[in-house]
């Protein structure tokens, strides 16, 4: 059973004989380091799986580009708003590393509850499970100190600390490359 098999048969719902039928409307997909999945502006019209690699969600917002996630293997990945609303994205997603992807198209996605009768459910249980992510990360920063936020990412992530640049780690969690440095360094000591 493929790791996107897997993952729609445990966070889906899929029943194995459902799986073949669900798993024909991804289409494997490479991205080589640098591309992007979907530049600011663009429309977002796919969601991928990942298999293998890490993206960098992220935006340019005046003078400098704020990095809004991290996604990794056994992620799903798209901009949200531009995929399911047909809007410009907001975000930009690049390839850090090479990239391994299991894509479906928005008019694929359209389909899926011809082959899961619950979808709807299931979408929804889904899109609620994004929004409490959300709704956790922004707690954390109306909450934590940074040194809190820190420690929360690397015992949730560990491996981001060896693989992502750690410029985009700080930005990620809302601080400067040298307040990072300092909590790291103050944590090593």
């Amino acid at each position: 059973m493929s790791a996107l098999d897997q993952y729609l048969q445990t966070y889906f719902g899929a029943q194995a004989d459902q799986l073949p039928a669900l798993s024909q409307l991804f289409v494997a997909e490479e991205l080589e380091k640098g591309d992007f999945f979907v530049r600011q502006g663009q429309y977002c019209r796919k969601m991928s799986f990942i298999k293998s690699g890490y993206l960098r969600i992220s935006a340019q917002v005046e003078d400098k580009e704020v990095t809004q996630w991290i996604a990794e293997r056994d992620y799903f990945v798209t901009d949200l708003a531009s995929f399911l609303l047909q809007t410009p994205a907001r975000w930009q997603i690049q390839a850090l590393t090479p990239v391994e992807l299991f894509t479906i198209s928005f008019d694929r996605y359209q389909k899926i509850h011809e082959i899961l009768p619950t979808w709807p459910q299931i979408e929804k249980n889904f899109l609620t499970h994004c929004f409490i992510t959300l709704e956790n990360r922004v707690f954390s920063f109306l909450s934590m100190s940074a040194q809190e936020r820190y420690e929360q990412l690397f015992q949730e992530n560990p491996t981001l600390f060896n693989q992502i640049p750690l410029h985009y780690l700080a930005s990620m969690l809302g601080m400067t490359p040298e307040t990072f440095s300092r909590i790291r360094k103050n944590l090593s000591a």
